[in-house]
């Protein structure tokens, strides 16, 4: 490669760098991020025989999946990460404050935060 080339490939990539880290709080998530918060949700949402607790009512795991993500439409403008997702709206209720639970088949309960934050890891 030539000098100029080289200087016009670093120029560019401090143009795309420069807009990577200066998007504002109005952008959307990017591409990635939408698609482990979609991971996310559908793994909910396939959990058979698990029992999704909101203040102190119980859905299945359809309607939590359907509930989580107009709850993330609502929010979208806050939610830039997968990380952010689970932190401002997939464990706790923002009317009562408590957090969201999975009830498993066996009885046991984990506060859906901890368990999404697993999840993401496995990601």
């Amino acid at each position: 490669m030539t000098s100029k080339l080289i200087s016009h490939a670093l120029c560019l990539l401090c143009l795309f760098w420069s807009a990577a880290t200066t998007l504002s709080a109005e952008e959307p998530a990017p591409a990635v991020e939408k698609a482990k918060i979609e991971a996310l949700i559908s793994h909910i949402e396939g959990l058979e025989n698990a029992t999704f607790v909101r203040n102190g009512s119980d859905y299945s795991a359809a309607n939590a999946a359907k509930f989580l993500r107009a709850k993330w439409a609502r929010h979208e403008k806050e939610v830039k990460t997968a990380a952010d997702f689970i932190a401002k709206v997939a464990s706790a209720s923002g009317t009562s404050g408590k957090s969201y639970m999975i009830r498993f088949n066996d009885g046991k309960e984990t506060p859906c935060g901890d368990y999404l934050t697993a999840q993401l890891k496995k990601l």
